[in-house]
């Protein structure tokens, strides 16, 4: 969807979720202010049975004027409502009637959409699809200094504290406001109250602990998502700890925090693991997040889950602390881990393969930044930082993934083919120089390129989980799931590697 569609109406109201937080007001306002300069006369709204009371919440919206008004009893219907940072028809928005209806939300789906929807599930917040949405429209939301401040906290809350972020989008935003500080510290500054300070210290007394491999559970009562980030960091201060899980329920989520200080273990990844089929996670190596719905953990306990005094029903608590223990004892159960360093790789029983002749693309980062620039490539698979030089290339494969290169490899395994690469991907890779911030895009200076066949593997399925810690990488690993390919070249023996199984037979073909 796009924003230009919803002209087509004039009675807008806005709808944000009951009992609001940073991102969905954010996210309220950027529409807000998007319908307001194309004409329009938008209303913003939130329902629900509490009014605001939260302090950093409150001063979000006086100081940066959120024009947001609670309407319990709202009753009108209006030609358009649009609901942002939720779905139409979930338990944590009141039901609103219109003669039309649209979303604009980052969760996972869990309603039949309209027609008129923008939901990606993979973005950290509902600000950064507003922000992007408000660039394809060809404006700029630096125009309005509140509106980027007020963008930027609803990343930095629902990111709990920007340590969540994993999507590159979410990351161009975060680079690119420019925002009020003075405001964000005082909102930042406000976030605890002394029932919250309470809540983080029984959270952390009635922790329970695994030790064979040293990671924490601890349930927390429901608070502001960023206290269970603080509880998390905090333990991980603890010797003999090396994960720690903190999560809370409430009647409309899970929520949940994950820490991690072993390279095992990859925060992001366990994450999602926790919450797949079942709700969204994501972060950085270290310190992740992310939300379980009621709904899919246990559909006959989900409408019961919350008692009449408003207390978390018992067997709902025991279904979740269920999901978490299992969950964790499969993670830890399932990978084979593989130290490439240190193995030399029987290929007795692998296959030699090599390269189909395949198109794909090469920066000679040279090109785009002076010798000795310390770079950070962008791509939806993470941020790497390298250093350019003379002999340092970026390979794009087909399917937009980025790695550097050696030249010498480089023309070893590929060959010029003096035409313009031109793919085009989810997610343009990008290219910043880490001492100015200066940003160019890597796909404006691609030349495609051929391989040539040179470049030769053994390789053969693999039937388990694995995770693999490459030469050219000791701190971060590549993981396998069955079916995949892991590979090594026929001239280094150490240089092992996992191919991605719907890709191999695009890239390999077995040696005559």
């Amino acid at each position: 969807m796009k924003l230009n569609e919803l002209l087509k109406f004039n009675d807008i109201v806005i709808q944000c979720h009951d009992n609001p937080d940073a991102d969905a007001l954010s996210s309220g306002y950027a529409l807000y202010w998007y319908l307001e300069k194309m004409g329009k006369k938008p209303r913003f709204i939130y329902r629900g049975l509490n009014k605001i009371k939260k302090s950093n919440i409150l001063i979000m919206m006086e100081e940066l004027h959120i024009p947001a008004t609670y309407e319990p009893d709202f009753d009108e219907n209006p030609e358009l409502l649009v609901t942002v940072d939720c779905q139409y028809g979930n338990t944590n928005v009141t039901k609103t009637r219109a003669q039309n209806i649209a979303i604009i939300d980052h969760h996972q789906i869990t309603v039949e959409l309209p027609e008129l929807s923008e939901v990606r599930s993979n973005i950290g917040c509902c600000a950064t699809i507003l922000w992007d949405m408000i660039r394809q429209e060809g404006m700029d939301v630096q125009d309005n200094m509140n509106l980027a401040t007020a963008l930027y906290y609803g990343l930095y809350t629902d990111t709990n504290k920007l340590s969540e972020i994993s999507h590159p989008l979410d990351k161009d935003m975060r680079d690119t406001l420019i925002f009020n500080k003075s405001v964000i510290t005082e909102m930042c500054n406000s976030n605890f109250s002394l029932d919250e300070l309470k809540i983080t210290g029984k959270a952390i007394l009635e922790y329970e602990y695994h030790n064979k491999n040293k990671y924490l559970i601890i349930n927390a009562e429901q608070c502001d998502p960023n206290i269970l980030g603080v509880i998390s960091d905090f333990t991980m201060e603890t010797t003999d700890v090396d994960i720690c899980l903190a999560y809370y329920i409430s009647p409309t989520e899970v929520k949940f925090s994950v820490r991690s200080c072993t390279k095992e273990v990859h925060a992001n990844e366990l994450a999602a693991h926790l919450a797949n089929g079942l709700g969204g996670g994501g972060g950085h190596l270290t310190k992740a997040g992310g939300t379980l719905r009621p709904e899919k953990i246990d559909p006959e306990l989900v409408n019961t889950a919350i008692a009449e005094n408003g207390k978390i029903n018992e067997k709902f608590k025991e279904a979740v602390a269920k999901i978490f223990n299992e969950r964790l004892e499969e993670y830890y159960a399932k990978y084979t881990i593989i130290y490439a360093q240190q193995t030399t790789m029987d290929t007795s029983d692998m296959k030699l393969y090599e390269k189909v002749p395949q198109k794909v693309g090469c920066v000679k980062l040279s090109d785009v930044f002076p010798i000795n620039t310390i770079i950070e490539v962008r791509t939806l698979e993470g941020d790497i930082n390298t250093k350019v030089t003379e002999d340092k290339y970026l390979m794009i494969g087909i399917t937009g993934e980025v790695y550097p290169i050696a030249k010498e490899k480089l023309e070893r395994s590929y060959k010029p083919t003096n035409e313009p690469y031109d793919q085009k991907f989810e997610y343009e890779p990008s290219l910043k120089n880490v001492i100015t911030g200066e940003r160019k895009h890597v796909l404006e200076y691609a030349q495609s390129i051929i391989s040539t066949g040179n470049s030769r593997i053994y390789a053969k399925p693999i039937d388990k989980y694995i995770k693999l810690f490459t030469v050219w990488d000791e701190e971060k690993y590549y993981q396998g799931v069955p079916g995949d390919y892991i590979a090594v070249r026929d001239d280094d023996p150490n240089d092992l590697y996992i191919i991605n199984r719907n890709y191999f037979d695009k890239l390999y073909t077995e040696s005559k």
